[in-house]
């Protein structure tokens, strides 16, 4: 998601000598079926769930106790997964969310109590591995030291970004075309093969732990990255904001087949500003680029207060765009400063979570302040998510 983490001189990197990194682009392509994995695998419990109870209701429930134990479960995880190392933890999750996804598959078809379903909902997202951390970490321990971990991580944005953009249309195709069965059994498949691929890649893995270093868990609680947590969780409310309004706006104006390539303009403006900006040598030091990103966007979602009808929307949604690549790569950047070696997987679990969490907050605020007034309030809530992250990246510059 040039040198910008305080280590490194070099100015000029690229991608591709970022992927010549020995072992990267093996652990980068090992990722990339596993990151789908993972995008198809809330939508899918929606389908599988809705197909089988007729019930939207039903399916929200189970989705969200998918997404709450993922946001409170990802972190423990990651700490085994530091203090055991890659190689040995991840095989074990992924055993545990195949398994529990297919609990999940065998109750719904069997017409089990909601209770039950929403049980076997949490066991699948408290055992959801967090790939993205783990080659991010990778990134971390391959380039420490050396030109190139900006770029890394805005490539790691940009997968991300690619990834949730093609997964819930494979999984809406899937699942529609075929059944809903088939399309979870294939999100898990692809999450499964992705992270075996990674997991048996050893010489990448960043090392276990040592054993003076196995509770430095602690070492994560102080302001620099609790101000980050706090920024991802604005961002979060920021994103769970948006899907809620551009949705009822699309409604409201009587073109609801809109709502998704209205909101898909961000995330293809997301993906070219993100291209662009790891590409090229910033000076400025990290924290304060994190701050400019976080005002760039609070000021771009102004105009989505005006929007009146779905065209102006959509040049509207474009600007956002410009500041979401750059703020995931920085808040990488600035984290694997902030942190020791020996929690960073953690660390960026903790990114992932708070986001999560975000976005399940910022879709439920929204959705009621959209029920009782309009879609343009739900962007003011957008517009106070974006000004919270940035007080919060505030706090972030200053602890630099």
């Amino acid at each position: 998601m040039p040198a910008l983490t305080g280590r490194i001189s070099t100015p000029r990197t690229s991608y591709g000598s970022v992927l010549r990194t020995p072992g990267a682009w093996k652990f980068f392509l090992a990722a990339a079926p596993a990151r789908i994995g993972i995008a198809m695998t809330g939508l899918g419990i929606v389908w599988l769930v809705h197909g089988s109870t007729g019930s939207y209701a039903v399916a929200g429930t189970v989705t969200g106790g998918f997404a709450v134990a993922e946001a409170l479960a990802g972190p423990q995880v990651a700490r085994l997964i530091d203090r055991y190392g890659q190689t040995r933890m991840l095989p074990i999750t992924l055993l545990l969310h195949a398994a529990a996804v297919a609990l999940l598959i065998t109750l719904t078809t069997s017409h089990q109590p909601q209770s039950m379903l929403i049980a076997a909902g949490v066991l699948a997202g408290g055992t959801l591995p967090q790939v993205g951390a783990q080659t991010s970490a990778r990134w971390a321990c391959a380039l420490r030291g050396k030109p190139g971990l900006n770029t890394a991580f805005a490539l790691e944005a940009l997968s991300t970004g690619v990834a949730f953009m093609v997964g819930p249309a494979l999984i809406g195709t899937v699942s529609s075309l075929t059944t809903p069965v088939a399309g979870s059994a294939l999100a898990t498949g692809l999450l499964v093969a992705g992270g075996l691929s990674l997991a048996v890649q050893r010489s990448t893995a960043p090392p276990a732990a040592r054993a003076q270093d196995r509770e430095s868990s602690a070492r994560l609680v102080h302001k620099g990255f609790l101000a980050l947590v706090a920024t991802s969780v604005g961002m979060g409310l920021f994103f769970g904001s948006m899907q809620v309004s551009v949705t009822a706006f699309a409604v409201d104006n009587g073109s609801p087949s809109l709502a998704g390539p209205l909101y898909a303009i961000t995330s293809l403006v997301s993906l070219v500003s993100g291209l662009a900006y790891g590409a090229k040598h910033w000076p400025m030091q990290p924290a304060k680029q994190f701050v400019l990103a976080l005002t760039v966007l609070t000021i771009s979602t102004i105009p989505l207060l005006l929007a009146s009808n779905p065209l102006a929307l959509g040049l509207a949604l474009a600007l956002p765009g410009l500041a979401i690549a750059p703020i995931q790569t920085l808040s990488a950047v600035i984290t694997e400063r902030e942190v020791e070696p020996s929690v960073l997987t953690q660390a960026f679990t903790w990114l992932n979570s708070g986001g999560a969490a975000g976005v399940a907050l910022g879709a439920a605020f929204a959705g009621h302040v959209v029920d009782g007034h309009s879609a343009q309030q739900g962007f003011a809530l957008a517009l106070a998510a974006a000004v919270t992250a940035t007080l919060f990246g505030l706090g972030v510059k200053r602890q630099r």
